[in-house]
């Protein structure tokens, strides 16, 4: 079986440039009619389903990172900075929580696109209502495992379509994919989705990630194709 290709090494063979690659063989993709169907929808929004440069699959590839303990009792989820309530979860407080259902295109940097994944869990607004954000908040920071972060403004946290998924193709979401407790912001690049989340900073600056400090862009819409600050962004 051919190996994952992950982000890391995908920068580092590209040299940071932006590709519209395929990745040929590290997993199945739909057939070229299939991707030109696909290519002519349109969204609610009146945004083309498939964004440029994007071709779509038939499987959620693990793109890897830094493991997190997956569901052990010990995982706990830290809520802080610019809000009302600071607190430390687990998992079974989060269980207690409103759940919601997601489905929705997911876009990898890398260029691959899975169209309709399900996901369900607890929406980013619930969380921020329950622990009350501040009016200078701006920014929402994921932390992961081995100081791994990823950044997302206000605005883009608030939305519907973001949540924080315990949930995948209505089945416990296995640990390579981020157990127990993922992000999931489906309109921006999937690295900001970020897996293994074990804290949530409320931020009233901007604080860019792992990545967004290592040449990709900070904003990550797939729609402009902002995949790295080289390509104008």
């Amino acid at each position: 079986m051919p190996r994952k290709v992950t982000r890391r090494e995908f920068m580092a063979a590209t040299g940071g440039s932006v590709l519209s690659i395929g990745l040929p063989g590290a997993f199945c993709k739909l057939s070229a009619e299939e991707n030109r169907i696909v290519a002519g929808e349109l969204r609610a929004d009146g945004k083309p389903r498939l964004p440029p440069g994007q071709h779509a699959v038939k499987s959620l590839p693990d793109m890897g990172g830094f493991e997190g303990p997956g569901r052990h009792s010990s995982w706990r989820l830290k809520l802080y900075g610019e809000v009302d309530k600071p607190v430390v979860l687990s998992f079974d407080d989060l269980a207690k929580m409103d759940r919601v259902t997601v489905t929705c295109d997911v876009h990898c940097v890398t260029g691959w696109t899975l169209l309709d994944s399900k996901w369900s869990g607890i929406g980013l607004k619930t969380i921020m209502d329950f622990v009350g954000i501040k009016d200078q908040a701006r920014y929402v920071i994921f932390y992961a495992p081995e100081n791994y972060s990823a950044n997302i403004p206000m605005d883009e946290a608030r939305k519907d379509n973001v949540i924080l998924a315990d949930t995948f193709s209505n089945r416990p979401l296995p640990l390579d994919h981020g157990s127990p407790l993922r992000a999931l912001v489906a309109d921006l690049y999937f690295w900001k989705s970020v897996k293994w989340v074990e804290s949530i900073k409320f931020s009233a600056k901007d604080e860019p990630g792992f990545y967004e400090t290592r040449g990709y862009s900070n904003s990550a819409d797939p729609w402009k194709e902002e995949r790295h600050e080289k390509a104008g962004n």
